[in-house]
């Protein structure tokens, strides 16, 4: 006990601010790591790797088995370099993350607040008479990131968004009642539109396991874009909204409209104030350049 006292307390005199900058570096780089697997079929992947890593360190140190030890030795940097392509999905969706962090305007760039605030009414009150109708919907809404690869598979309207069109596209039976519409720059651009099923397995973990396609497609496409997207269940006619691989289930309209609101909603009141005094010149500029 004395020893492992007296070799703490070197390691402790040894330390300096760099050494504590480089010992968080490397904590926060294994804590984005460990942040961006959460919730997903490679945090699984992750454990038994680390586990069969731990497995043969205890083997080949504790048990004398020279053949053995040559064979893991020259195979650990094939399983390094297989490493970027076991996790591609996810370092891709990190990647994706870290691109988006330096966009804080949200909200359309194409279209005017009033443009915006009646495509968001549009469907909430939409979501609201297929709630109580008990029809499935999956509606898309574009933020920054393109959906264009996933319009192209669906069929073209470039329409204007009203609850009456969103009500006639998901009735029961009809050609586009599949699928998922798509709204961008204030327009339902398409329907019958073909989303990726999620990978995650925050489906699987929870207690209603009853989820159909709809609400993994919310989750696949929130976790490949930063697209917002509202889900109504065909089975209880609940309202849900997926939006960066998270999913908050049974929703009323009311919640659903603050929080579309909150994604959408153009620098106005006290968050556009707040910005303001940092950047003065920037919201001059865009006032000018903004048609009244």
């Amino acid at each position: 006990m004395s020893d492992f006292l007296s070799n703490l307390l070197f390691v402790f005199q040894r330390l300096n601010w760099l050494s504590a900058l480089d010992i968080s570096l490397v904590a926060g780089i294994f804590f984005a790591l460990l942040y961006s697997l959460r919730d997903t079929q490679a945090m699984a992947l992750l454990r038994g790797v680390i586990f069969l890593f731990i497995l043969l360190a205890l083997l080949t140190s504790l048990i004398s088995l020279p053949a053995f030890s040559w064979l893991i030795s020259n195979s650990l940097p094939a399983l390094l370099l297989s490493i970027p392509v076991i996790f591609a999905p996810e370092i891709r969706r990190a990647l994706e993350r870290i691109g988006r962090a330096g966009t804080f305007m949200p909200g359309d760039k194409h279209i005017g607040a009033r443009e915006t605030e009646q495509t968001l009414q549009a469907v909430v009150n939409a979501a609201a008479r297929l709630s109580a109708r008990q029809h499935g919907a999956l509606i898309i809404l574009q933020r920054l990131d393109s959906l264009d690869p996933h319009v192209e598979a669906g069929v073209r309207m470039n329409a204007m968004v009203t609850p009456e069109l969103l009500l006639q596209i998901f009735y029961p039976n009809t050609p586009l009642h599949d699928g998922a519409a798509v709204i961008a720059d204030g327009k339902l651009v398409a329907a019958a539109c073909v989303m990726p099923l999620s990978s995650s397995g925050i489906l699987n973990r929870s207690p209603e396991r009853q989820m159909g396609l709809r609400h993994r497609a919310a989750l696949g496409i929130s976790e490949a874009t930063d697209a917002v997207a509202v889900v109504v269940s065909e089975e209880s006619g609940s309202i849900s909204i997926a939006h960066a691989g998270r999913m908050i289930r049974r929703i009323d309209v009311e919640r659903l409209e603050n929080i579309l609101a909150a994604f959408y909603q153009p620098l106005t009141s006290p968050r556009r104030g707040a910005l303001e005094r940092w950047f003065p010149f920037f919201f001059k500029t865009r006032d000018k350049e903004e048609p009244k």
